[in-house]
């Protein structure tokens, strides 16, 4: 795992809130600048994971990334703060309020599992920009909802896997039963469909309702992926966060293929495991963080909602694993200009 130092630091009201300062060689992400010397104010940026938290080499690593390219590109002060299994809302509400509270801003609440707690301490700080990733519900004058277009990626995704599979059955794992997540599984399908009317969709979720634990079970997720390819699926497809490390450890021992989602899974993966993942849907969390951060830094923070989709490159898919996808590359690329044209129109349910 490429990830850095967790350090905790602070005890909040009696609930122990981990505080995790970013890092990089085994030093603390927090720099000078943006202020010092020269009366200039500081600014600090505050980012809160969602469950699973950094090394999921998914969602949360992407949000990652962008707070690293901050700290690099931005030169400015970071801190990072990391959720706990099995946590409550009010966990949330401390973990923002102590961002905010400390001077952070903007705040950025990473997943839809803030929403509720996002709403209550915003108002509480109106002069703190704030953004949330994954919804659109909380609508504040000093919030911005980075949303995307995850049914997009996961049209060409889906098209990759018909398109790739031989024995006309592919699967798709989902982390939990959401609305969200729902996207990514209706995209699927409408792109596999697309290109391959007959094809069978085996459609898996680990965890249903409040039970959040689908997005960070390995384990239950290999269990999923290796029914899935005994039982004839040849390609499967996971929105599953940390859970689709399993996915990709039962591709390499079942030789089968598989797709990953969010960052570029491919890049992350055992060498084992490498020649078994086609693709991956690529959402770009680490952009949204970043363009996000850029323009609060500079005073022009958009509040509402700012969507990432195929047109404006906040998704899209992966070709590092050039061997695996250039059989298929021109029909995705094609599908895509569609998409783009309006030509087609996914659907989200």
């Amino acid at each position: 795992m490429r990830r850095g130092l967790k350090i905790s630091l602070v005890t909040l009201t009696g609930a122990a809130l981990t505080l995790s300062a970013s890092a990089c060689g085994g030093k603390k992400a927090e720099t000078g600048g943006g202020g010092g010397g020269d009366g200039k104010k500081t600014v600090k940026v505050g980012l809160a994971y969602d469950i699973g938290g950094r090394g999921d080499k998914s969602f949360n690593d992407a949000a990652y990334t962008g707070l690293e390219k901050v700290k690099s590109s931005l030169n400015l002060d970071i801190k990072d703060i990391e959720a706990t299994k099995g946590e409550s809302d009010n966990d949330k509400v401390q973990r923002l309020d102590l961002l905010a509270k400390s001077g952070y801003n903007p705040v950025i609440a990473v997943g839809f599992a803030y929403a509720g707690p996002l709403g209550k301490v915003a108002k509480n700080y109106p002069n703190t920009k704030f953004a949330i990733v994954d919804d659109s519900s909380v609508k504040a004058p000093n919030v911005a909802n980075l949303v995307f277009a995850e049914e997009q990626g996961s049209f060409l995704v889906g098209a990759a896997a018909a398109l790739k599979s031989k024995s006309g059955k592919i699967g798709f794992i989902g982390g939990v039963d959401t609305p969200l997540i729902k996207k990514f599984e209706a995209g699927y399908v409408a792109g596999a469909k697309k290109v391959k009317p007959s094809v069978k969709i085996d459609i898996k979720y680990i965890s249903r309702g409040t039970d959040f634990s689908g997005f960070t079970d390995p384990a239950k997720g290999k269990t999923v992926a290796e029914g899935q390819y005994d039982g004839g699926a040849d390609v499967v497809y996971h929105a599953a966060g940390l859970s689709g490390v399993g996915l990709f450890q039962a591709a390499a021992e079942k030789k089968k293929f598989a797709i990953g989602v969010d960052s570029d899974q491919y890049l992350t993966a055992e060498a084992a495991q490498k020649p078994y993942i086609i693709t991956s849907m690529l959402k770009r969390v680490d952009t949204a963080v970043f363009n996000f951060v850029e323009s609060a830094s500079k005073g022009s923070a958009q509040s509402g909602p700012v969507t990432f989709d195929l047109k404006n490159e906040g998704i899209a898919y992966s070709t590092a694993n050039a061997d695996a996808v250039k059989d298929v590359q021109a029909k995705l690329d094609e599908l895509k200009q569609q998409i783009i044209d309006g030509k087609i129109t996914v659907p989200t349910k």
